[in-house]
Formats: structure tokens, sequence, C-alpha cells
């Protein structure tokens, strides 16, 4: 894979990224040249390893360790990746969790800390860049825009699923804080975006694709004809990061393989 220098001299936090989704965005996005600061919640392991993995490669990195729901802990690690870099270019809102249960019964502490770490954890660190991106004000010799900010959701801000209320209430969220927030910092020259990914390999869904037979039944949810890696969110992360997609903000990029086309109704439903 020849380097790119799309995000040459720029700094980008990611969060969630010690594993699946979020460290293959923390290496892309060294790839293309920016220092990362690798966030995890507890597995320091996964995230030396992704540190480990961009320095082998003459790329800056470092892990920090911060619960995103956690408004102290989220001060704490902006501040720490203030102090290794200087500032902040790039936030990109991975982290997220799952609790599945049947709604009657789900409990309240079930909940609620699915809508703490999915959606609170992505405004407290959107506040936190904010801050940074209008302290730093633009600087056009490293990009376009004063800061860019991608949320990670899911197909599941819009189609339903049954078993799983907490965490598709909490993707419905990321989609009006992402737009809403758009909204109120494009005239700053902040601009806001999401990625909405579908089924990705991931070891948090591997009973979902591990197996022939798992994963025929999931194929049949994919129009395009392949289940997704975690490399296919990280590209069109990098992409949504740098000034090829400077005109675009509240926009939802689907990274589904056309599981949004409903594809029950190809024949008629």
């Amino acid at each position: 894979m020849m380097k790119q220098d799309l995000l040459q001299d720029q700094v980008a936090v990611v969060t969630g990224a010690s594993s699946g989704i979020g460290a293959a965005i923390a290496r892309r996005m060294a790839h293309a040249g920016a220092a990362v600061a690798v966030n995890y919640s507890r597995d320091v392991e996964g995230a030396q390893a992704v540190v480990g993995a961009i320095k082998k490669l003459d790329g800056e990195a470092i892990a920090i360790q911060a619960d995103v729901s956690d408004e102290a802990q989220v001060k704490r690690m902006f501040e720490q990746s203030l102090k290794a870099f200087g500032t902040v270019d790039i936030l990109v809102n991975n982290a997220g969790i799952q609790q599945d249960c049947a709604l009657v019964d789900m409990t309240v502490a079930q909940w609620q800390r699915v809508i703490d770490v999915n959606l609170t954890g992505q405004f407290l660190c959107s506040r936190e860049a904010v801050r940074e991106f209008l302290r730093q004000g633009l600087r056009l010799e490293v990009s376009l825009a004063a800061g860019k900010i991608i949320c990670i959701s899911s197909v599941h801000q819009v189609i339903a699923w049954a078993g799983h209320v907490n965490y598709t209430a909490s993707k419905g969220g990321i989609d009006m804080l992402m737009q809403s927030m758009a909204q109120e910092l494009a005239p700053k020259k902040i601009r806001v975006n999401s990625i909405a990914p579908g089924a990705i390999k991931t070891h948090i869904n591997r009973a979902a694709w591990q197996t022939p037979e798992a994963a025929a039944r999931l194929l049949k949810l994919i129009p395009y004809g392949r289940i997704g890696v975690p490399e296919d969110v990280a590209k069109a992360a990098v992409w949504l990061a740098c000034d090829d997609s400077d005109y675009i903000t509240g926009a939802t990029l689907y990274v589904d393989g056309g599981m949004t086309l409903y594809p029950a109704f190809s024949s008629g439903g």
C-alpha cells in the first residue's frame, strides 16, 4: 500500500481504537500522514499493538485510556493529546458498545450504559474537539477546514432491530447529533459527517459471520455479495477527513454493501 499524504501534519483522535473499525481507522489515518491518539477503554494491549504498528511504519501515535462516557476522562484525553501533539484537527467518534436484550427484560442500567457510551460519549468528545478547533482556528497550510468530526454510527440508525432498542436509539440519536452539530458549526469552518457501517467483520459480531452457515444467512441482507471489513470503513474515514471532501458536511456515508436498500424487496417484497 503506497503511503499517502492526505492528512499530512494533522492530528487525529480516534476513540475506541484498540480493535476492529477504530484500529483500522487509526492505522489508515496514520498511513495518510496524521499523528494519532489511539483511545481505548480497557484493552491496553490492543491499543499498544495499534501504536506499535503505526510506529513501525514511521508514523506518530500514542495510546490514551479514557471511558468516553465520563466527562473528566474525556477532558484528560484531550489534554494528553494536546500535550503530545500540540493540537487536534480530526476527531473520529468510534467508541461504542452493545448490551442486547429483549425490551421487556432490559434493565435501566443496560439502557443507560449504551446511551452513555454510544451517544453521550460522542457529545462529550465532540465538545472538547470543537473547543480546540475554535482555539486554533484555520490552518490553511494543513486543511481547508478548521476541524473535522466523523461520527461512526450504524445502518441501524435507520433500520429497526428487535432486541436492540438501546443500541438503535443511540444510533438514531447520533444521526441528529451529527446533523445538528454540522448545521451549527459549518459557519465556523468545522465539518461534521457520519459513517454508517453495515455488516463488518469484527470480533464483536464474530458469531454472525464465522461459520459458512452464518455467513450465508448474513449475505442475504447484503446485495453486493460480501461482508465488509474494517478497512472499508477506514478508507471512507480518511476521505471524509481530507480536503477532497471539503464541501461535504452534515452527511451520512453508508458503508454497507447495499444493506440499507432493503434487499428483501428486490423481488417485490
